[in-house]
């Protein structure tokens, strides 16, 4: 195999498909990219065995077809570190040679028939999506999974997938707080999750989101039994869904609310940040106070001090006070745009609030509960 490639673009290419390159020790072979040319294109895979990519590169010229294994580490490295801005790769069973104009490296090959084969996108049952859109969703859900160490259902370090129909909904949660976000979507060949959980995984979906690049784009999504497939017009990227099971969503949602809350994002968020300023590790805590047409956040940690932050508010409802994590709210509305509307739906101190925008997107969080000592001045 021989090609020669710009240095950038071959760079930006393995760094993306490095994602799925296996961080532990495996087997040998999965540190390595293989690297797929005919006469028209060069496809890089990698895979961890869970998760795996088929990565079209751009911008490269053949001069030889053929199949090799390339060192991932030391690859990017030298792509990284080279100050040549044309690269010719020659690589072999025995060796890889990156060679440019001032400088040159040399590395062992392997055999590329002993790397696993990830499988392409032939399905005639899949939800078709834009990518702007599924974009948009995946951003808004993601920060809701649960990490593995705190993870109550190992359902939940996933995202769970619903595809049903002319439209996708995405759903995250870690227990304490839930995003949902739907989306337009279109059935081929009668494809559809109902009867699934179709869980995939926080690194698939991140992998999937930074292949969402042009907003038009059309993305392909089959769920089979156990694993996921997902087609943009650069990649094809392959899951095996999380095991375990997914919390009802729905139970959590609450039936009904006893109070409404106009908030804009950019107002609310930086009230929320300044706040937050006098939590501490022992108090994760501010304290929402929404009277007639003012809101009061307050804090107050065992040594960093106090807090008090007053916002203007277009409410006229019952006064109510609630506490919140600050974090929770935050990581919902930093991935809202400054001028988004935001509807808040309040119950009561004890019961979770719910954040709306539009029809389509709500974000469930359940306040903290404690004594009037912990809470007040």
């Amino acid at each position: 195999m021989k090609v020669v490639c710009h240095r950038e673009g071959l760079l930006n290419a393995c760094q993306l498909a490095s994602v799925a390159v296996a961080a532990r020790d495996i087997k040998p072979v999965l540190r390595n990219l293989k690297a797929v040319v005919d006469n028209e294109r060069c496809t890089l895979m990698a895979t961890d065995l869970e998760l795996g990519i088929r990565l079209d590169v751009r911008g490269i010229k053949v001069a030889e077809p053929g199949e090799a294994l390339l060192p991932t580490s030391r690859l990017i490295s030298i792509l990284r570190e080279s100050t040549d801005e044309q690269l010719t790769i020659e690589a072999s069973v025995d060796n890889c040679l990156v060679k440019g104009e001032h400088n040159e490296f040399e590395m062992p090959g392997d055999d590329p028939a002993a790397f696993p084969d990830i499988p392409s996108f032939a399905e005639e049952k899949y939800h078709e999506l834009t990518a702007g859109v599924l974009r948009d969703m995946i951003r808004r859900v993601i920060f809701a999974t649960a990490s593995a160490e705190h993870s109550r259902f190992g359902a939940t370090t996933g995202i769970l997938w619903e595809l049903e129909g002319d439209k996708a909904t995405l759903v995250a949660t870690d227990g304490r707080r839930l995003a949902l976000m739907h989306g337009a979507a279109q059935a081929h060949g009668g494809h559809s999750t109902k009867g699934q959980t179709a869980v995939v995984p926080v690194k698939a979906m991140s992998l999937l989101e930074r292949n969402l690049t042009e907003p038009d784009e059309t993305i392909k999504v089959s769920v089979r039994p156990n694993e996921v497939l997902m087609k943009t017009e650069r990649a094809m990227i392959y899951s095996r869904l999380v095991e375990g099971r997914f919390p009802n969503y729905r139970q959590v949602l609450p039936a009904k609310h006893n109070s409404k809350v106009n908030l804009t994002v950019g107002p609310f968020l930086s009230a929320v940040r300044q706040a937050a300023i006098m939590t501490d590790e022992e108090s994760k805590r501010v304290v929402f106070n929404f009277a007639k047409k003012k809101l009061t956040l307050q804090a107050r940690g065992a040594e960093s001090g106090r807090s008090r932050v007053e916002m203007p508010l277009d409410y006229d409802g019952k006064a109510l006070e609630i506490s919140f994590d600050p974090k929770f709210v935050v990581d919902m509305l930093r991935v809202l745009e400054p001028d988004t509307p935001l509807l808040l739906e309040l119950t009561d101190p004890s019961t979770p609030a719910v954040f709306k925008h539009e029809p389509n997107y709500l974000y469930v969080v359940v306040p903290l509960v404690g004594s009037a000592a912990e809470k007040k001045d």
